[in-house]
């Protein structure tokens, strides 16, 4: 983790703060209103995107002993993720090699052997088939060849990656850009799973967009964040990865009940609490947020993990709220929760009933395209990377991420 560069983020809100400017996108940008309603664009997203890139499949804390498992389906690839006996994760296609049925249901659980329940065949948790019914009636077969089939994994600042190709010459590494060393500064590494929730939400890049935009912030939330809500945020990039965060020179102390403001002019460098470092909003393209909060305590953030549904106009996100510790006392317990409470009613009632209502209307296809202000260079930047990543070949994919690893490693 570069403690070096999270400092130059922050002066750099910090100039800009003082001086009450932020920095713009060159022009306003103009976006085809069929982008978000077009289903053989979101199909082709679906294949392209989430089932070509590396995707954050699971907080670290949510897998933290050897045998835990989390069983999942992502635009109809079934993930089995295991924390295996040394500690590192495997990713799986959940497809028993006999049929093709699921050896693990969806959900969660802790064991170190998974058996069929249709046939009864038999695999450890490293994959590797160990037992086949009746196998002198079945009839002889190679088990080495009949483990179930790998997907690319990397773990690291205690999230874990898979990508759903398990033929992907894309290293997770480059797709990163080194995106995963500043995450770090989170250090989400022995942090524990306080709890998890599902949303439905409308199209995948429209509930992406309110991620990325702080100019609707005292507008939309008005009655829960308040009307003189910042609405102002600066723009990092590593790659398709992106931090926002709004330019001021007062930052909020988040490891205290009291929210004390401080005046980040007159820290030194090395005053500067970690936990400021890390404000703002970190997106990890094309479906994570994260941001920090304060509650039962202690320092927390939640995670959003977002996929397309079904159809063009539908989404699903699952919130995890993350904690240094678990919460030991009933108030902050009840604290901890009357903040995920709170998030939940901001998504689910504000961004989301919205972004059902925006896409309703785009429907009616009489709107031919939408803007992006110049203060609004976050989503302007994650369209672009959309559309260019959706209509890559794959040789060109492997082209791209080389060169961003090259440029961040400058």
């Amino acid at each position: 983790m570069s403690r070096e560069e999270l400092i130059a983020m922050t002066r750099n809100l910090v100039q800009h703060g003082a001086a009450d400017t932020m920095e713009y996108a060159e022009e306003v940008v103009r976006v085809p209103a069929s982008t978000y309603t077009d289903p053989e664009l979101f199909e082709l997203e679906k294949r392209n995107i989430f089932r070509r890139l590396p995707l954050m499949v699971a907080p670290s804390c949510e897998l933290p002993e050897p045998g835990d498992y989390k069983a999942m389906d992502i635009c109809g690839v079934p993930l089995l993720l295991t924390r295996q006996r040394d500690g590192t994760v495997g990713a799986f296609l959940n497809m028993c090699t006999h049929r093709g049925n699921p050896v693990v249901p969806s959900g969660t659980g802790n064991g170190s052997r998974f058996t069929c329940g249709y046939h009864g065949w038999t695999f450890k948790n490293n994959g590797d088939l160990i037992g086949v019914s009746d196998s002198k009636d079945f009839g002889a077969v190679d088990k080495a060849a009949l483990c179930l089939k790998r997907f690319p994994v990397h773990e690291s600042a205690g999230l874990i990656w898979a990508t759903l190709d398990p033929g992907s010459k894309l290293s997770i590494a480059d797709y990163l850009c080194g995106y995963d060393e500043l995450l770090k500064a989170f250090e989400f590494d022995g942090w524990t799973l306080f709890s998890q929730r599902t949303l439905a939400g409308p199209n995948w890049k429209t509930a992406y967009d309110g991620y990325l935009d702080f100019y609707h912030l005292p507008v939309l939330h008005k009655d829960t964040f308040g009307a003189d809500f910042y609405n102002r945020a600066n723009f990092f990039a590593w790659g398709p990865h992106q931090r926002l965060s709004t330019p001021s020179k007062f930052a909020i102390k988040v490891s205290g009940d009291d929210d004390q403001q401080m005046d980040l002019e007159e820290l030194t460098d090395d005053e500067i609490p970690q936990e400021v470092l890390v404000q703002g909003v970190w997106t990890i393209f094309p479906h994570i947020s994260i941001a920090s909060f304060y509650g039962g305590g202690q320092r927390g953030a939640m995670i959003s993990q977002l996929f397309p549904g079904a159809k063009v106009g539908e989404s699903y996100t699952t919130q995890f709220y993350v904690m240094e510790n678990q919460p030991e006392t009933e108030e902050d317990i009840k604290s901890a929760h009357e903040q995920f409470d709170f998030l939940e009613i901001v998504v689910r009632d504000e961004d989301y009933a919205t972004g059902k209502r925006q896409h309703e209307a785009l429907q009616s296809g009489l709107l031919k395209e939408v803007l992006f202000g110049r203060n609004e260079r976050g989503g302007q930047v994650f369209h672009q990377w959309a559309a260019r990543l959706a209509h890559a070949s794959d040789e060109e994919l492997l082209e791209i991420f080389a060169a961003e690893r090259r440029e961040a490693a400058e």
